[in-house]
């Protein structure tokens, strides 16, 4: 079995540092890279893409709303025009920064309340699909299963990798549990809840109940308190367990 890791990187802003990236890019096999409009800046993203290419991490570009105060996690009325336009502009910025570094963009993943609208609205989907569509056909889009966002991509002809998330809690219906910042957790609880997912394809939800769930990459965030040693033992667990840990090729 072959699993990919993915995090949330480059969302340090100017003297505002955020995560630890330079660790964690140690133990993933792909990263999610902010492009300026939830969290990070031109140097932060070079940066890290830098970082990306000398540890072999596929680079992915996360684009958000235009919300720094609010880390993109709070919702925005805009338009489908307006998403794409600003899907197209970070993830172009993003893309550049990629070749300069000699690396090929790998995927598309929509940060905090843009992904969750993704999930939830067609017109919000199909601007980000049409956008990553338009930039590179052979990106992948990174997305949950529950949702209209997965399906759609599917149908407008993109490759979809479906994630699990090892660190957020999901409601009985199968959707993510949204918070504006992440709860301590322990790192065991985290990785007995990935192998049950991976292997099991099962997750228990806030209610307690048993849910169906299938995904080919796991998220870990890195401004989860301790997220460093639950990054680990997550990965150590896996790899325990006889999963390969890579990120899908191009």
């Amino acid at each position: 079995m072959q699993l990919d890791i993915n995090a949330d990187m480059g969302e340090s802003f100017g003297m505002y540092k955020m995560g630890n990236d330079a660790q964690f890019m140690e133990f993933v096999s792909s990263a999610n890279v902010a492009c300026g409009f939830h969290a990070s800046d031109p140097t932060v993203m070079r940066q890290t893409v830098a970082l990306a290419a000398e540890r072999g991490v596929s680079v992915g570009a996360h684009p958000g709303l235009p919300d720094l105060q609010g880390f993109g996690r709070r919702e925005m009325k805009l338009t489908p025009e307006e998403i794409y336009d600003n899907t197209v502009y970070q993830v172009g910025a993003l893309q550049a920064f990629c070749q300069a570094a000699g690396l090929r963009l790998h995927h598309v993943k929509p940060h905090g309340s843009l992904y969750g609208m993704a999930c939830r609205s067609e017109e919000v989907a199909r601007a980000v699909c049409q956008a990553t569509l338009d930039i590179d056909p052979e990106l992948y889009l990174y997305i949950m299963k529950k949702g209209v966002a997965g399906p759609l991509a599917e149908e407008m002809g993109l490759k979809v990798v479906y994630e699990l998330y090892g660190d957020l809690d999901y409601d009985n219906q199968g959707n993510l549990v949204i918070t504006r910042h992440h709860e301590a957790l322990q790192p065991e609880d985290v990785s007995a809840k990935v192998l049950k997912m991976v292997q099991e394809g099962k997750v228990t939800s806030t209610e307690g109940a048993e849910i169906d769930i299938s995904g080919s990459s796991v998220c870990l965030h890195s401004d989860t308190p301790g997220a460093l040693e639950i990054l680990k033992a997550a990965r150590r667990a896996l790899e325990e367990a006889g999963v390969a840990i890579a990120s899908p090729p191009l």
